[in-house]
């Protein structure tokens, strides 16, 4: 199963999903695919959509899920990489009016350049990010909580 979660943006991301449903159209996507598109108002007969759910069933869809699609979010990300899952994420871009700025492009390169997950902008990319997705071996998850705590200290402290 595919889960592919939009997160609680204001903003609609309409342009992930129809990337995802022209993949299953085109037989790219052939697992079944769930979706937590937040404000996105999307319609399609190839994907379970709803809006928001509780934590725990977000949570149960990121562990059953054999696949996470999702935009650049950091918690999603992490989420994701927290529970071993493969993870491609798609940024929001402030061009289609999708974010404010384009700030998550440079999350996903982080994540992507660290060898956690597989990034892609367009189409072109998703679909071949999905067909190297399985041979993928993503490094292991290291979070950097305990620098960001180290330097949070040394400010107060100083």
């Amino acid at each position: 199963m595919i889960f592919v979660t939009l997160g609680t943006q204001d903003k609609p991301f309409t342009r992930l999903l129809k990337a995802v449903d022209k993949c299953i159209e085109e037989g790219v996507i052939k697992d079944k695919v769930i979706v937590q598109a937040g404000c996105t108002k999307y319609q399609s007969d190839n994907m379970i959509i709803f809006d928001l759910c509780s934590m725990d069933e977000f949570d149960n869809y990121l562990d059953e899920c054999d696949l996470l699609i999702t935009h650049g979010g950091v918690g999603s990300i992490v989420g994701g990489l927290n529970r071993k899952k493969k993870v491609i994420a798609v940024p929001r871009l402030a061009r289609y009016g999708e974010h404010v700025n384009d700030h998550q492009k440079q999350i996903i390169n982080n994540f992507v350049n660290d060898g956690y997950i597989l990034g892609a902008s367009t189409y072109n990319e998703l679909v071949e990010a999905l067909k190297s997705i399985k041979k993928f071996e993503p490094n292991k998850y290291k979070s950097n909580n305990a620098k960001m705590v180290s330097l949070v200290e040394k400010l107060i402290d100083e």
